[in-house]
């Protein structure tokens, strides 16, 4: 069973150039378009996708509004941003109000197709400038409690992007003992999503893009 995505965006040649990409892969398929939030919001309940992508910039209700909603409400549901603003407050927001990935429209189809992939599987994606102008806004907590030596592993893991299955195979623990360890990094940290804690993470020197794994 493939990947099943919602395409948001209120041009219909974006719309339909994605779906185009999109259908050469076997293992991705789109059951939907919206053209506005409001219709992406009630077309996530009816569909239910497993991500969406999300113009940012749309009448009636924008992405970001979308965006918050949908993972309010469907938390199953993982959203990239796939936008032409590369302005730090639109990436900054669409990454608070719950976004796993923010990419840019002129992302090659194949680099797309993964990272619709990775985000499905619960990694955080987004284009490296990106990631370069978030490291400037993630919050810092005001009042941060210490993590274990384990936390602080499965942080460094998860700032490589990877997802919690992967994680617990890399240290070699219960995926439900990843979920809890994740959580409570989020607590301490006082961050409200993966991808602040994967921002943090990089931020701080707990990780490094550098020593990734290939």
């Amino acid at each position: 069973m493939g990947i099943r995505i919602l395409v948001v965006d209120d041009h219909g040649v974006v719309r339909q150039g994605l779906r185009m990409y999109l259908a050469l892969d076997p293992e991705l398929e789109v059951v939907g378009e919206a053209t506005n939030g409001a219709e992406a919001l009630r077309l996530t309940h009816e569909l239910e996708p497993d991500v969406v992508l999300m113009d940012l910039l749309m009448p009636v209700m924008d992405g970001i509004a979308a965006i918050e909603a949908i993972r309010s409400e469907l938390p199953q549901v993982e959203v990239i941003a796939l936008t032409s603003v590369l302005e730090d407050s639109a990436i900054y927001s669409a990454m608070r109000a719950g976004a796993i990935g923010y990419l840019l429209k002129d992302t090659q189809a194949d680099e797309l197709c993964r990272a619709i992939k990775a985000a499905a599987a619960g990694q955080v994606q987004m284009s490296p400038q990106v990631a370069a102008r978030l490291l400037r806004e993630v919050p810092g907590p005001q009042h941060p409690e210490p993590l274990t030596e384990r936390e602080t592993e499965v942080l460094r893991q998860l700032a490589f992007g990877k997802s919690n299955k992967e994680i617990a195979a890399e240290l070699v623990i219960a995926e439900k003992t990843v979920r809890t360890h994740v959580s409570n990094i989020l607590a301490k940290l006082e961050l409200t999503n993966r991808t602040q804690a994967a921002l943090y993470a990089l931020r701080e020197g707990i990780a490094s893009l550098d020593d990734a794994p290939a």
